[in-house]
């Protein structure tokens, strides 16, 4: 099996360097447009299934991305990004640079970063998206052929923590996908092979 993890495109909030969350903000026009490119660059690369995050900014681009193709899409709750709860729609920037801030230590020493009031920990975002490779793809490894996931910043480098082994502290490693890139991976016998880091289709 090929596994395409998409990140979805851009927001009002991603131009704006505000933190979305759970928020469920839509895609603007260069969003989709990203997302409308990517679609035709895959459109003769077969898919047996979408997966995606039921948030509107992911299930948008997933719509975009499958054009007018007969695949199915399944929203999972799985899929969701990370809870920032009261932070949420604040500025990003302002919050990384203040040293009492819990964003202080998002990006660079994620395993100092303590959840704001209301939000999800980084723990717990690890173990949700593990569960949904472990118990959606993993036993149809042998079923499709290619699947796509559709989801955020966050959700997907915790699906990378579960297919890389790697904890908490290497959570943004490799830095951060730029909207509609994705990780390719092939999964065969249980085992993952990285294709393609943070490819671009447009």
């Amino acid at each position: 099996m090929e596994l395409y993890i998409i990140r979805h495109g851009e927001t009002y909030w991603n131009h704006e360097h505000r933190i979305q969350g759970r928020s469920d903000v839509p895609l603007n026009e260069n969003g989709r447009a990203l997302a409308g490119k990517t679609g035709e660059a895959l459109e003769q690369t077969p898919f047996d299934v979408i997966y995606s995050s039921p948030l509107i900014r992911a299930y948008e681009t997933a719509n975009l991305i499958r054009g007018h193709r007969n695949i199915q899409i399944i929203r999972d709750d799985r899929l969701q990004e990370i809870s920032f709860g009261i932070s949420e729609g604040e500025p990003l920037p302002a919050l990384t640079e203040d040293p009492t801030s819990p964003f202080h230590y998002f990006f660079d020493r994620p395993e100092l970063y303590t959840a704001p009031d209301g939000g999800e920990s980084l723990e717990h975002i690890c173990a949700r998206a593990s569960d949904f490779l472990k118990n959606e793809i993993e036993p149809r490894e042998k079923d499709f052929s290619r699947v796509m996931i559709v989801a955020h910043a966050a959700l997907n480098k915790a699906l990378l923590c579960h297919i890389m082994q790697h904890g908490i502290k290497d959570f943004w490693s490799d830095g951060r996908l730029l909207n509609c890139s994705a990780y390719i991976f092939r999964l065969e016998n249980g085992h993952y092979e990285m294709l393609a880091y943070g490819k671009t289709f447009n």
